[in-house]
């Protein structure tokens, strides 16, 4: 079996930004996509929303299609915020947006910017999830929500890789997996309110024909999905 690198997240989404799809596409993506989906508010009207590790602005889009009055993403990839900005730049003409680059665990942002702020499948990239988890608590204000998914540790115990195939060649993005137990230790030293946990599996009809595919992927949970509040 061939080895395959594994990269760094900067360097891994240098190298991935050209080819990243705007949408989910992969199944796990699609699986995690609707659970954070059903708990994100239909209505945002008047509310400032931040995506942290916002990619080519997958949930930025799904925001404004809510209503939201402000949308501020940021990044740690210079050249997928670039992809977002192309991806954003006719969708969301009629609203404010900023894209910002910066770390997950020092994010660019003022204190209590955001009334909602999603992370999507961005919070394995750092390995101390504490840091993430008190950086978008920080910039949420009182009583807003946080929307954090994260792929499922039972991925990487089944040896799992973010992978990616760039100029022919396959990568993976360094990952680190984040257990419900070290969610539940982060949250309550931070007095982060875990509202509703999902565990979203995979609908077998998202997997296209031919696929080469993990077979135990169908019978495990594929993402962790919290919703999370800022106590006031």
């Amino acid at each position: 079996m061939l080895h395959t690198p594994i990269l760094d997240p900067a360097e891994a989404y240098a190298l991935w930004a050209p080819s990243y799809p705007p949408h989910a596409h992969n199944p796990v993506m699609q699986a995690e996509e609707r659970a954070m989906l059903a708990l994100l508010p239909q209505d945002l009207s008047g509310r400032n929303v931040l995506d942290a590790g916002c990619g080519t602005g997958r949930y930025m889009r799904y925001a404004s299609q809510r209503g939201a009055a402000r949308l501020l993403g940021v990044d740690l990839s210079r050249d997928m915020l670039l992809r977002a900005d192309n991806e954003l730049r006719n969708e969301c003409r009629r609203m404010p947006v900023e894209l910002m680059q910066g770390e997950l665990d020092a994010l660019p942002v003022a204190d209590a910017w955001a009334d909602l702020t999603v992370c999507g499948l961005a919070v394995g990239h750092v390995e101390q999830l504490e840091s993430v988890l008190a950086e978008l608590s920080r910039v949420t204000q009182p009583g807003g929500m946080v929307l954090c998914s994260d792929v499922h540790p039972i991925g990487h115990a089944l040896g799992w890789l973010r992978d990616f195939k760039a100029e022919g060649r396959r990568y993976a993005v360094r990952h680190t997996a984040h257990l419900y137990s070290h969610w539940h230790t982060a949250c309550a030293a931070l007095d982060l309110e875990i509202g509703c946990v999902l565990e979203p599996m995979i609908d077998p009809a998202d997997i296209p024909a031919g696929a080469h595919f993990d077979a135990a992927a169908l019978h495990v949970p594929v993402a962790l999905v919290f919703q999370l509040w800022r106590r006031p």
